[in-house]
């Protein structure tokens, strides 16, 4: 399987635009991606993770426009963005009615993260769409720690990123959709902070 350098983001991108997989390193685990504006893409990321059809990916926009070009930003969201993005935070949003089904498997709600790293901003902007944004393994085994690994793992990926992870843990998911808002998985980012920042 091929790795590719950070200086071959173009390649990569256009693997992505023709609907492939590839693994890329993300500030808190490895992951898989693939990019959303494609039902062809989504079913190849499915396939590649062995995951089940019901569950839907978290997407990995390049920046705030991107959020709310897919899911309804209040101001108190917008504070949630603004402190703490890009970094190891997911948000559980209200997805925007226009998007199709398959984004989500007809939820009303979408997972959002930021690209913390330029390098995964840059390959999100040449491919020309938030990408879905997965752990890198199979679908309920452990997640991959390097790249020998996640070639082990998914062994149909069409490619790979080079590159360090480094927090080594999962983002703190925040379901922003419930009253009060309340975390889904504890992560980098304590709760503490969260109500701080939407109080601020």
């Amino acid at each position: 399987m091929k790795r590719y350098t950070q200086n071959e983001i173009n390649e990569l991108a256009d693997i992505l635009k023709k609907d492939g997989v590839i693994s890329v390193p993300t500030d808190t685990v490895y992951g898989i991606c693939a990019r959303m504006n494609s039902i062809k893409a989504h079913n190849n990321l499915i396939a590649a993770k062995n995951r089940p059809t019901n569950k839907s990916f978290p997407i990995m926009c390049a920046d705030e426009d991107q959020i709310k070009s897919i899911a309804i930003v209040d101001k108190k969201i917008e504070k949630l963005i603004h402190n703490f993005m890009p970094g190891p935070i997911t948000l559980i949003l209200i997805k925007r009615p226009e998007l199709p089904k398959y984004i989500n498997n007809g939820s009303l709600t979408i997972a959002v993260r930021m690209a913390s790293s330029k390098t995964i901003e840059e390959l999100i902007r040449k491919t020309g769409s938030p990408l879905f944004m997965t752990s890198a393994n199979q679908s309920g085994s452990p997640v991959c720690t390097n790249l020998d690994e996640i070639e082990e793992a998914c062994p149909t990926l069409d490619g790979m990123l080079e590159g360090n992870v480094s927090f080594g843990k999962g983002s703190t998911i925040v379901d922003c959709v419930s009253e009060p808002i309340k975390i889904l998985r504890e992560g980098p980012i304590s709760l503490e902070q969260i109500i701080k920042a939407i109080k601020n």
